[in-house]
């Protein structure tokens, strides 16, 4: 099921996709500790605006999932601040250097976290989406925290679906700029597995509904400039990001 949230009649409301339009859904977070799928709770709504399919309490980012890196992934936590959705134009910093598009799959927590393993971590996941962790790399050399090189506004779009039936061990993902496919992988190619991400970060802080977990980039980054336009696919799900 692909589920996110819509504007409807000045209100944001959970929603499901169909052909026809968002359809208002029960709580798709209650349903989830229930073991349920959500309700349906209206009739499709075809003139509606998705937005954020999530507000995330807890943004976390996974660095060094790459096959260069010796030392272990690390996490770190960016702005839920940055969160904007799908369609939604950002602006790329001028004065930060090089900007860079980093397309990945992002899993959404769906209950306490508490007792998560790499072996249960499936029991806790909500669904994934798509994310860019947009970045400027050039800021590396004098911010090793990732503050000011992750912050710009709306540098984390996300969304506008979440897959609730997707493989965290083996969903696609794809990033393409200006319509180009720049990079074409998925789940299994990590060096270091969803999984083994959920349960270090989890070993480590708690997680709860609605959080956020980035899984890395490891090869799936291309560089950007304004006026392109950047799309992440993760599985059924299409983030669309246009620039200036």
């Amino acid at each position: 099921m692909l589920i996110g949230r819509a504007r409807v009649g000045g209100e944001v409301v959970d929603v499901r996709w169909s052909p026809d339009g968002p359809v208002p859904i029960s709580s798709p977070v209650a349903a989830f500790a229930a073991g349920q799928d959500p309700l349906d709770i209206g009739v499709p709504q075809g003139d509606c605006a998705l937005v954020v399919p999530v507000e995330p309490t807890l943004l976390i980012g996974i660095a060094q999932n790459g096959p260069a890196h010796v030392a272990p992934v690390q996490a770190w936590v960016k702005s839920p601040r940055t969160v904007t959705s799908s369609g939604t134009q950002v602006r790329l910093r001028r004065d930060a250097g090089r900007t860079v598009a980093e397309g990945e799959i992002a899993v959404v927590i769906g209950r306490d976290a508490t007792g998560l393993t790499a072996e249960t971590a499936g029991r806790y996941v909500l669904g994934v989406t798509a994310v860019n962790d947009l970045s400027s790399p050039d800021r590396a050399t004098v911010d090793v925290r990732n503050f000011e090189s992750k912050s710009g506004v709306g540098y984390t779009p996300l969304g506008p679906w979440i897959d609730t039936t997707a493989d965290i061990d083996r969903v696609g993902l794809r990033l393409e700029i200006d319509g180009r496919p720049v990079a074409d992988t998925d789940a299994a190619a990590l060096p270091v597995s969803i999984r083994e991400c959920l349960a270090y970060v989890a070993s480590w802080t708690p997680l709860g509904p609605g959080d956020v977990v980035m899984t890395g980039a490891p090869f799936s980054s291309g560089e950007v400039r304004p006026g392109q336009r950047m799309d992440v696919v993760v599985g059924a799900v299409r983030l669309t990001t246009p620039t200036l």
